[in-house]
């Protein structure tokens, strides 16, 4: 690595490192999977295709894409993340599924071109100059035609209204930890990570290779989601 690239795993947020965190992980994130699994299968994933999960965490979506996909790549940049992975594949005698560490700027891709690539509250962890280099990367591991479907933090409000959104935001936080994001863990992220406006973001995934073929926000305007395909 060059002396001036970024390093993705030290920014990956401390609590992804540690064993205890991704216990809990899966409980305080809520993970949709059937819903984006059904999504996914009618934008053409099936038994033939490739998929890559791309900042997988503990995996869910990948063990679940594995019932689908002829190929199944958990990758992350965390090995706690991955280990727990690993634990669950083997526990459940999946033969399908890889677990790569490597993440938006890291991870190296052997065989076929991907068919899908999907990616989960990963992205917001590269400032704004190396989101472009990580989607440019992303674009050139899926064979043309293939999506990537995106979901992350992205805030789509302007800077006047930051103070605003933001609050509100914070304001609807659980107080314990088990159950969600707390205000504190949310003003962290705010704070020391590298969600962007979808006005940043939008003209950076069309800029490295893709069309937009349907976003969607959040009513707070805190969330996002992206369907994309390689042009």
């Amino acid at each position: 690595m060059n002396d001036w690239h970024f390093d993705e795993g030290a920014h990956a947020g401390p609590e992804h490192l540690d064993p205890n965190y991704v216990a809990a992980y899966d409980a305080k994130a809520g993970s949709p999977v059937t819903d984006e699994i059904s999504a996914l299968r009618e934008l053409g994933l099936s038994a033939a295709s490739t998929f890559l999960d791309l900042g997988a965490g503990t995996g869910i979506m990948a063990l679940t894409a594995a019932g689908v996909c002829r190929r199944v790549i958990a990758a992350d940049v965390s090995p706690a993340m991955l280990e727990h992975v690993h634990m669950n594949v083997a526990r459940l005698g999946l033969t399908n599924v890889e677990c790569i560490r490597g993440g938006f700027l890291t991870y190296e891709h052997a065989g076929e071109p991907v068919d899908v690539v999907y990616s989960r509250n990963a992205l917001h962890h590269l400032p704004d100059f190396w989101k472009g280099i990580g989607l440019r990367r992303v674009a050139g591991l899926l064979k043309p035609g293939g999506v990537f479907y995106l979901r992350d933090l992205v805030f789509s409000f302007g800077p006047e209204e930051a103070e605003y959104r933001i609050e509100e935001w914070l304001a609807r936080a659980p107080e314990r930890p088990e159950a969600g994001w707390t205000r504190s863990e949310l003003a962290t992220h705010v704070r020391e990570e590298y969600s962007t406006y979808s006005w940043l973001l939008e003209p950076l995934l069309e800029r490295t290779g893709f069309e937009i073929r349907d976003a969607e926000y959040s009513a707070s305007r805190v969330f996002a989601r992206y369907v994309c395909v390689k042009r």
